[in-house]
């Protein structure tokens, strides 16, 4: 009988998948604390992981350790060469959030370049007036720069498109015909002065993508999505370039450093809308993504698991 360690809190969806499962057995740890589901790891066959880090520590305490499925595409946290030292799958859910997280990013542009949190801050203050300083800015016939144009990326373009902008994309690593719904441009450094818009949508990488250099290319009006990874942006650059008024807004799902403190800075600007890390995180997608990423682990006993689900194929 499988052992599943179930790492971090669940939708019901994928919970009533184990508890409908034959011949499978689970631990559920919803704790919030990223090391509660450690105590109960050496014994797990198979672990479902939300948000906490795998380490090569972890993995060598789970000698009876088989399959691991992410909850969700990302694995920053996992130490894939570790899992692959074993002949560890790491199985994602695919294609579950895209359209979730590209929606999240369409609302955070529109309430960045619509000045939203201003004018609710204003309102509350009981400034009526501040109405008449036309700050809020459309997006109707802006230039929005996707950086990453993979699934969430073509999904945002979408979305984009229908409200009227025009749409250009870098992504290195797609091929030149793979820009449909997009102008392909071949580097930041000449896109970047024209782009009213920017959405980031991409993995982390070992240095910012804007970066102080980059930020400064921006026009003064432009508006910074950032739904990917917080890493991404220079932040102290950005925090430096809104206050003074070298960028006009920014709306960010990620953060560097997650969850921020009260204090952090970010969350007392008036041109800054921060959500925490919740793009992906609606009601549908939430159990979709437990769904898959229970049935990832019950394939993988049942000798079925999707190998286009593996990141770490290995023989």
């Amino acid at each position: 009988m499988p052992q599943i360690v179930v790492a971090g809190k669940l939708h019901e969806a994928g919970l009533a998948l184990l508890d409908q499962a034959a011949g499978v057995s689970y631990d559920y740890v919803p704790d919030a604390d990223p090391s509660a589901y450690l105590k109960v790891l050496p014994r797990a066959e198979g672990l479902v992981l939300r948000t906490q880090p795998l380490r090569d520590v972890d993995i060598a305490a789970a000698p009876n350790l088989q399959i691991v499925s992410r909850h969700g595409v990302g694995y920053d946290a996992v130490d894939t060469a570790a899992l692959a030292g074993r002949k560890i799958p790491l199985a994602i859910v695919g294609d579950v959030n895209s359209r979730t997280v590209a929606e999240h990013a369409m609302m955070l542009l529109l309430a960045a370049s619509r000045r939203l949190v201003k004018s609710v801050v204003a309102l509350r203050a009981g400034d009526w007036a501040h109405r008449n300083a036309f700050e809020p800015q459309e997006v109707d016939g802006k230039t929005l720069l996707i950086i990453g144009y993979g699934r969430i990326g073509r999904r945002l373009a979408e979305l984009a498109s229908a409200f009227g902008m025009r749409v250009l994309a870098y992504d290195p690593f797609v091929p030149k015909g793979g820009f449909d719904g997009a102008q392909r441009v071949a580097t930041l450094a000449e896109v970047l002065p024209k782009a009213d818009c920017v959405s980031l949508h991409m993995p982390n990488s070992d240095a910012p993508v804007l970066g102080a250099d980059a930020l400064d290319l921006l026009p003064s009006h432009a508006v910074i999505v950032n739904t990917a990874r917080g890493g991404l942006i220079d932040e102290p650059a950005l925090l430096e370039r809104l206050q003074q008024g070298r960028i006009g807004a920014v709306g960010l799902d990620v953060l560097a450093d997650e969850p921020p403190g009260d204090a952090h800075p970010f969350l007392g600007l008036q041109n800054a809308i921060v959500t925490p890390h919740s793009a992906g995180l609606t009601e549908e997608c939430a159990a979709r993504m437990a769904r898959v990423s229970v049935q990832n682990v019950l394939d993988y006993f049942a000798g079925q698991l999707d190998p286009a689900l593996c990141v770490n194929l290995v023989k």
